[in-house]
């Protein structure tokens, strides 16, 4: 079972020194909140970082009660990051401890989000002398793979740079 969204929200105003057990959090505030809450998974999904949060298709559509399926090791670095993205909102200064546990948080995210890239061998490798003609019927390696996938979406095409103009 995972946290929510609401526990998520409480746990940043938590690290800025604004908890619920001292101080009454409005509805709005928690809206608030929340809002940064999904923009930030949404910037983080479309990095790469995927962490099965249930990003809503609307503001609106947003409910703080709802249970994520975030892994236990993305906890930290979700509600210490966002924490650092509502301080201001609240007139808080971030806590160093904060800021160090935040970064420290999202490199683990970050190493766990990245594979390193296998070595490909061009086409034109033989594919030894353990691989008999009668076992398969090509005596090359198979052609190089494009390593930078997109997730469950497929691969990523690259796109055509002409006077480092991207558009």
């Amino acid at each position: 079972m995972g946290w929510t969204k609401r526990q998520f929200v409480e746990q940043a105003f938590d690290d800025i020194g604004l908890a619920g057990y001292v101080f009454d959090l409005q509805p709005e505030q928690l809206q608030s909140a929340l809002r940064k809450l999904d923009t930030m998974m949404a910037t983080w999904n479309a990095q790469g970082i995927r962490l099965a949060y249930p990003l809503p298709s609307s503001p609106q559509d947003s409910d703080i009660n709802q249970e994520t399926d975030v892994p236990d090791s993305a906890y930290e670095a979700i509600y210490s990051n966002l924490a650092i993205r509502i301080a201001s909102s609240f007139g808080k200064q971030v806590p160093v401890e904060v800021k160090a546990t935040a970064k420290q948080a999202y490199n683990v995210l970050l190493q766990r989000a990245t594979y390193p890239i296998e070595m490909q061998l061009p086409r034109t490798m033989p594919a030894g002398a353990g691989q008999k003609p009668w076992r398969i019927d090509d005596p090359f390696l198979p052609p190089p793979q494009n390593p930078v996938q997109t997730g469950s979406e497929g691969y990523l095409e690259p796109i055509n740079v002409s006077n480092n103009n991207p558009y």
